[in-house]
């Protein structure tokens, strides 16, 4: 291992023990595009460099075994102990990576984004700068109708009709774009010309977050309950996730995201074969939807 100290310096320099890779492949960023104006791109993380032959995985199981040293452990050692540190619950390893996103969307979406406080955030100001003209439409087959069973979503398609009805609401709304500008032109503050344009507006925002609470924020973004928009929003940032950190990304598909978590009346009821000890309809029919998905309905 090489070390020095330059003149001037009160730290070493320390070479590292082999060759290094950077994880990103030398992009200077990764971008996928996302409904009609909006993108997700991925614009650094940590670690960047990483041995050769290793994944962001490395620095997982490096904070890990930091008590007694790295050793020789090999890859398939490392997948083991992050599957290990997954499944029961170690968040601090997954902590020590972290991940920077440019991300475009329209503004109802940040307001249920910006909801995950665990990030550091910053945000495309409507104080300091003109909005841009870029409005959220979706298509007719996306003009879904209120769900009669989750009161925050909808999940069916509506009628051609009222979905035509529904867009031609936002175009008159998007037209209020022109006067936005026209006013701003005359002197009206920026600050408050904003408030005048809907939530179907973009904006941007710079959005760093470690790998532990990533994870959380798409458990709750990827989950079929979420609005479908920023489902897809959850699934381009964890497309770009999976090259990075493989291993993780398995164990969390598979300790979190496909798993199925089960409470003590539930654990009683398959142990007993007895109804499932509750008056309370919501909490029944989530069990009988876990009873679907166990093969035991």
């Amino acid at each position: 291992m090489t070390q020095h100290i330059e003149a001037g310096e009160r730290f070493t320099r320390v070479a590292p023990e082999g060759p290094m890779v950077d994880v990103m492949g030398g992009s200077s960023r990764w971008d996928i595009k996302v409904h009609d104006h909006g993108f997700v791109s991925l614009v650094d993380c940590m670690p960047r460099m990483v041995p050769e032959g290793k994944t962001g995985d490395f620095a997982i199981v490096q904070a890990a075994r930091v008590s007694y040293g790295q050793g020789t452990k090999q890859v398939s050692e490392d997948r083991g102990l992050v599957r290990y540190l997954m499944r029961h619950r170690h968040s601090t390893p997954f902590e020590m990576v972290e991940f920077k996103f440019h991300i475009a969307m329209p503004i109802f979406i940040a307001r249920q984004w910006i909801r995950h406080r665990t990030a550091n955030v910053n945000e495309y100001s409507a104080r300091y700068s003109i909005v841009p003209d870029r409005f959220y439409r979706p298509s007719p087959e996306m003009v879904r109708k209120q769900s009669t069973s989750n009161r925050q979503g909808g999940d069916q398609p509506i009628d051609a009709g009222t979905a035509e009805d529904f867009l031609q609401l936002l175009e008159k709304a998007e037209a209020h774009y022109q006067e936005y500008l026209q006013l701003t032109e005359k002197g009206v503050a920026r600050e408050l010309a904003r408030t005048a344009l809907p939530v179907s507006v973009y904006t941007e925002w710079y959005w760093k977050c470690d790998l532990h609470n990533i994870f959380h924020f798409l458990s709750l973004r990827m989950d079929p309950h979420a609005q479908q928009e920023i489902q897809d929003y959850a699934r381009a940032m964890y497309d770009m996730l999976k090259p990075i950190v493989p291993q993780a990304c398995e164990a969390f598909e598979d300790y979190r995201l496909e798993a199925m978590h089960l409470t003590r009346l539930e654990i009683e009821s398959m142990r007993t074969g007895a109804p499932l000890a509750t008056q309370n309809k919501r909490e029944q029919a989530e069990w009988d939807e876990k009873r679907r998905r166990l093969g035991l309905a």
